[in-house]
């Protein structure tokens, strides 16, 4: 029987032939260090979990919730984005709380794309950037993932050889997965262009609190004028150790966040009220939290450069997000991300992620998640050792003989 339309639209599913073997390798006994998905393995804070349990316990908060989110949760979003990026939000008309980023992203492209419209977007870079678009009958066109002097060059290739106009571009800083961050002179000259050229900026800025210099990243919101194009995506996931509670944001420009809400009304219910009288509570807290999952992530980090490097493997340092972009090994990269990846599940116990699944200029990395403790990481370097060890007997049994020569 012939596919439905949109699900042709979309390719294998690169992921999942990694976690089949991942899976398959764990039923056979073997101890497989999962660096894969993103998914953080810490626990929520403990004064968040409490109050969601002294939500749940008056029956008012058990009947349908609110679509865009409860009062107090967009003002606390609100106050969020006045203390730490100075932006001054109305939690009533620019604040709208999603079940996480994923779905925000995905319910903007459903709002406001019609059959044909032309999106920039970043490669690499998270798969739903470019898959809401596509599955609500967007064209994707690729421009570079780093926010360097080549970027606005790219932009306005863009608009030169994209019939139609391009109706909007997607950022993504700091990045997931590349871990590049932008800096406010960089969205100036974004905004810039896009009030220029009359282009929807939709930022994911996801992992704004998750980075390990002295500089935290800064929102595209934070340059003046951007509100009128722009609006902003963000999530408790990361920041809170929150990934199974669903809950995010969408912020900025009045008239974007007014359409995403009213597709959202048709859709949903909101997340359950008790999470979000908890997302509230997190939001309105000290930054503690915040910081101490800081922390665990830099640490990691560290423990990962480190080893792998002893191992044979130098990782360059991630400077945000929990991930690091690791050039696949020179004498492996024939074999491209998912191949690889695939090689140090059988040989090596460790699961990453193929670069390729975040875009075809992926496919000479792979995507390291910070998502196991520091004994496991070192367990994982070890483990890697013994393989690139014996890397010439097992590229000898994987590599075709006429690519070997």
């Amino acid at each position: 029987m012939e596919e439905f339309h949109k699900v042709r639209r979309l390719p294998p599913y690169v992921f999942e032939q990694v976690n089949r073997l991942k899976a398959s390798a764990r039923a056979a006994g073997a101890d497989i260090i999962d660096l894969g998905m993103g998914n953080p393995d810490l626990p929520t804070p403990q004064s968040i979990v409490d109050k969601l349990c002294e939500a749940v316990q008056d029956p008012r908060t058990h009947r349908y919730s609110s679509s865009k989110g409860i009062p107090g949760l967009r003002r606390a979003q609100a106050a969020y984005y006045d203390r730490r990026f100075g932006v001054k939000l109305n939690p009533d008309t620019q604040v709208v709380a999603t079940l996480g980023s994923k779905e925000g992203f995905a319910n903007m492209a459903q709002a406001i794309t019609a059959p044909g419209d032309v999106v920039l977007c970043p490669d690499p870079t998270y798969p739903i950037h470019a898959f809401g678009f596509i599955m609500s009958g967007g064209v994707i066109r690729s421009i570079p993932a780093k926010p360097d002097d080549h970027f606005i060059p790219a932009l306005e290739r863009g608009i030169r050889h994209s019939i139609p106009k391009p109706l909007a571009l997607i950022l993504n800083y700091p990045s997931n997965p590349t871990a590049h961050v932008a800096s406010l002179d960089f969205y100036k000259d974004v905004v810039a262009f896009a009030r220029k050229n009359e282009i929807i900026i939709l930022s994911d800025l996801a992992y704004s609190e998750i980075y390990f210099d002295d500089t935290p990243p800064p929102s595209v919101l934070q340059v003046p004028g951007a509100i009128d194009v722009a609006v902003e995506f963000t999530s408790m996931s990361k920041t809170f150790s929150m990934p199974g509670w669903r809950m995010g944001f969408a912020v900025g420009n009045e008239r974007l966040i007014s359409a995403l809400t009213r597709v959202k009304s048709y859709l949903d219910y909101g997340a359950f009220t008790p999470i979000q009288v908890a997302a509230a509570a997190a939001l309105n807290g000290d930054g503690s939290d915040i910081a101490e999952v800081r922390n665990i992530y830099k640490h990691r980090r560290d423990v990962l450069v480190e080893s792998f490097g002893r191992a044979g493997w130098e990782i360059p340092a991630p400077v945000a997000t929990m991930f690091a972009w690791a050039p696949i090994p020179e004498k492996f990269r024939s074999l491209g991300s998912l191949e690889f990846s695939k090689l140090l599940i059988e040989h090596a116990d460790v699961a990453v992620a193929p670069g390729i699944g975040f875009g075809e200029h992926g496919d000479d990395y792979i995507r390291v998640a910070l998502v196991e403790n520091e004994h496991r990481i070192r367990q994982a370097a070890r483990s890697l050792k013994r393989f690139l060890a014996t890397a010439d007997e097992k590229l000898h049994n994987v590599i075709p003989l006429n690519v070997r020569g």
